[in-house]
């Protein structure tokens, strides 16, 4: 940051990407948390992965499970924005009775649901953890958009496309939406953009 650039002072809030495995959604976290930190905001990623790596290593991906694992997400979430953080949190959160669930614990600060939205075949393709092939192989059950369902987003407050739209592009989008939840210009924290995610 250029000391004579000051630095636009955010409240804490949540926003929530859900969309399918290999959407996009964590790619695009990171790029917000990079703009958001060089302009000197309080920025935490909530990633499923490691979620299940650590807290929530005891679950399986049943139903019942897959909804503990998100309540437990959306705590945390709760716990690291009372601290003034940005949370930024990344989860397929596949059914729509999760994710309404998941609004009401955290609607009392801001909160933004963010519907990435790839298609199947896209997110299929990309598989960057081979997640789909295995899948297909009958050797990982339950995955979501192969034998488990998602139901799109009813009241996704963005709706990003991955397949017409670049992560920087995309991203800009949720900094812009992050500020105006917040009465601010949506150009307020957009011209380092482009120069911290080349």
């Amino acid at each position: 940051m250029r000391l004579h650039e000051e630095p636009v002072s955010c409240k804490p809030c949540v926003v929530w990407f859900t969309g399918l495995s290999g959407a996009g959604k964590t790619t695009i976290a990171r790029v917000v948390e990079a703009e958001l930190s060089a302009r000197g905001q309080r920025v935490f990623v909530l990633d499923g992965d490691a979620l299940r790596a650590g807290l929530c290593r005891d679950l399986s991906y049943s139903e019942a499970d897959r909804s503990e694992n998100l309540w437990r997400a959306a705590e945390v979430a709760a716990v690291v924005a009372s601290e003034g953080f940005i949370v930024l949190a990344a989860f397929i959160t596949p059914l729509q009775v999760d994710r309404d669930r998941i609004r009401a614990r955290l609607e009392s600060q801001p909160f933004i649901e963010v519907f990435v939205d790839t298609p199947i075949e896209v997110a299929e393709k990309r598989d960057p953890k081979g997640l789909y092939r295995r899948a297909r192989l009958g050797q990982i059950g339950n995955f979501t958009g192969i034998d488990s369902p998602y139901d799109r987003p009813l009241q996704a407050d963005l709706r990003l496309e991955t397949v017409t739209d670049t992560a920087q592009d995309l991203a800009k989008t949720v900094v812009q939406s992050i500020l105006l939840t917040q009465g601010r210009s949506p150009d307020a924290l957009t011209p380092n953009l482009e120069r911290h995610t080349k």
